[in-house]
């Protein structure tokens, strides 16, 4: 983790090398859909007649994030790749009182609307961070449809709460900034939206240099100046320690689990490896298999692991 004293975070460097499958996002069709009113951005690549896969991203991401992954996993899988509402250029709605606009169980009735309209009644989803979280969501609510769940430097957010203690609250001291009244954090970021952006991004990095393409950096950069965007990922936060936890208590005393096969990936020099057992707390939040281990990098696996993580993903998925 990086030095919460530095003033000039190091943002590491971008590849020298071209990434895998040549131009940006070869292959895939970047568009446009609007699902219950709500229009989001996304990237769909890959094999048609093949499995269909939702890859979700994280804070303060987009989805470009999965690029050289998606490069990787294209050959075999039918591919969706959206922006969650709030985040990229998917829309950005103000916050509800209640922020429920931005619970994990809106966001992921998003996904499986939108995987819906384009054709896919059951598919499998990988998501990382915030993604994974909503990804747990869309396998309680959607279970029907939610044939395999990976999910990426996570441990359960109820578990984690429950278990927030000092480290966690310096590690994980944004989440505590976020869920403040707005506009407090609003205005902090919005007056500095590049530093707030790199500091994250260096930090979560755990020290491994080159690991974020200089074209997701530019759409990271790009869409993370928008006030809207910096709300909405505030509120994604507000309704994490608010709503969310409402649904995950009920979805706990009702015994519901993750229904189908789990996939659990972590940093091995990241936050979920120092301060819990991620294996142990998804099986017992999951009925069916659960695989997994780490790998050698921080928080940001897609992005400091790319072949290593696709490897793991195409093993899982495929089976």
């Amino acid at each position: 983790m990086s030095d919460p004293t530095s003033s000039s975070p190091t943002l590491p460097s971008s590849p020298q090398t071209a990434p895998a499958g040549g131009a940006w996002f070869a292959g895939f069709t970047l568009q446009e859909r609007v699902v219950g009113g709500m229009r989001l951005r996304l990237r769909t690549g890959g094999r048609p007649d093949a499995p269909p896969v939702l890859l979700v991203h994280g804070f303060p991401q987009t989805h470009v994030m999965w690029h050289r992954v998606a490069q990787a996993l294209a050959p075999h899988f039918a591919l969706v790749l959206p922006d969650l509402r709030g985040y990229g250029d998917s829309d950005a709605p103000p916050g509800d009182v209640d922020h429920a606009n931005y619970s994990k169980r809106a966001m992921a009735a998003d996904l499986h609307a939108l995987m819906g309209d384009l054709g896919h009644t059951r598919y499998a989803v990988a998501g990382h961070d915030r993604g994974a979280r909503v990804a747990h969501r869309l396998a309680l609510d959607h279970a029907e449809a939610v044939t395999r769940l990976a999910v990426l430097d996570i441990a359960p957010t109820l578990d984690m709460v429950a278990a927030t203690d000092e480290r966690l609250a310096r590690a994980y001291y944004h989440w505590f900034f976020l869920i403040q009244p707005a506009p407090h954090p609003e205005t902090l970021i919005n007056g500095a939206p590049l530093h707030y952006l790199h500091w994250k991004l260096s930090g979560w990095g755990s020290g491994t240099p080159g690991f974020i393409e200089p074209e997701a950096l530019a759409d990271y950069e790009r869409c993370f100046q928008r006030p809207q965007t910096i709300h909405a990922m505030c509120e994604d936060y507000r309704a994490a320690a608010g709503i969310d936890l409402v649904h995950d208590h009920a979805s706990r005393a009702a015994g519901q689990r993750v229904a189908c096969p789990m996939h659990v990936l972590w940093g091995e020099r990241g936050v979920i490896q120092a301060l819990f057992d991620p294996m142990a707390l998804w099986r017992a939040a999951c009925s069916a298999e659960v695989t997994g281990c780490a790998l050698p990098c921080g928080h940001f696996l897609p992005e400091e692991q790319p072949e290593a993580t696709a490897a793991e993903l195409h093993r899982f998925l495929a089976a």
